[in-house]
């Protein structure tokens, strides 16, 4: 059986939310960021499932971040929440990394879902220091821009995400998600606006300073990155997105799409590429044979 606690790191007026999930002590460690109107619960249960509990039993130490204002992070987002990506980028990741990195005192392994793939790429390319400190980085669905072109698309990014989410956010001061029903935990209306900028056709440039983190990224040298998506992942994640996404910052990162037409069980969506059952024994394994190996 793995063991569970939540960590509390103490950030200005913020108490950050850690799940640290293990099975033995001194293993190697693993950072898990979610993405967005998401917190940790993408990757764990307490009652023991997902892949954050997965790679515990396979002998990692893991650590899964709560971004501030996100599931058991404090104070809550609501109203009075301002803070964005920059936030996130420039202080929270950097500060959940240095902590690890002090309990530790070894090399981590990055993990995230969608959008925190691109905030943990950002605040890599901003402080490439960081890197000395890091032993991989794996993303689930990962993408910036949505460019592929569909009906579905049309409405969840193009109509909801670009134009209904601001609105609603505008009225009630930050996006209700979990109310709605269009995501597990809350945005403020700055991280929506700051993601929205991105999820566009643009440059990737920091929205509350102008820095250029395309640029930023040519000149790193990028810990082995490995790239996962589904093929049932149409829009969120999609390959060809995803794609456009390892061209623009790291073309030597490794891709991989899940598929039955691939040998695997599932055409995994964006979502169960996760948390469906199956992922225990069909990518999870492969995943940490590659982990083991860096």
């Amino acid at each position: 059986m793995t063991n569970q606690e939540s960590l509390f790191l103490s950030h200005g007026d913020h108490q950050l939310h850690l799940r640290h999930i293990w099975q033995q002590k001194g293993g190697t460690p693993i950072f898990m960021l979610h993405g967005a109107i998401e917190n940790g619960l993408i990757f764990y249960t307490k009652k023991g499932k997902g892949l954050a509990c997965y790679l515990a039993e396979q002998g990692f130490d893991v650590y899964v971040a709560d971004l501030r204002g996100r599931g058991e992070s404090t104070p809550r987002i609501d109203k009075h929440a301002v803070h964005g990506q920059f936030e996130a980028i420039t202080e929270d990741i950097p500060h959940f990394i240095n902590y690890i990195f002090q309990v530790t005192q070894q090399k981590i392994h990055l993990v995230a879902h969608s959008w925190g793939g691109i905030l943990l790429a950002s605040t890599l390319a901003r402080f490439p220091k960081i890197i000395e400190r890091i032993r991989s980085k794996t993303c689930f669905g990962t993408k910036r821009m949505v460019t592929v072109k569909s009906l579905e698309k049309m409405f969840k990014v193009d109509i909801v995400w670009n134009n209904i989410a601001p609105k609603l956010a505008r009225n009630k001061g930050f996006l209700d998600a979990k109310k709605h029903g269009i995501g597990s935990d809350n945005e403020t209306e700055q991280s929506l606006a700051d993601s929205v900028a991105w999820v566009k056709k643009s440059a990737w440039h920091d929205t509350t300073d102008g820095f250029d983190y395309f640029q930023a990224a040519k000149s790193i040298d990028w810990p082995p990155t490995w790239h996962f998506t589904g093929s049932k992942d149409k829009v969120l994640g999609h390959a060809s997105d995803v794609n456009i996404f390892i061209q623009e910052y790291n073309p030597k990162a490794k891709f991989t799409l899940l598929s039955k037409s691939s040998g695997n069980m599932q055409n995994y969506d964006h979502i169960n590429i996760l948390t469906h059952p199956n992922a225990r024994i069909d990518h999870y394994p492969q995943l940490v044979k590659w982990l083991k190996s860096q």
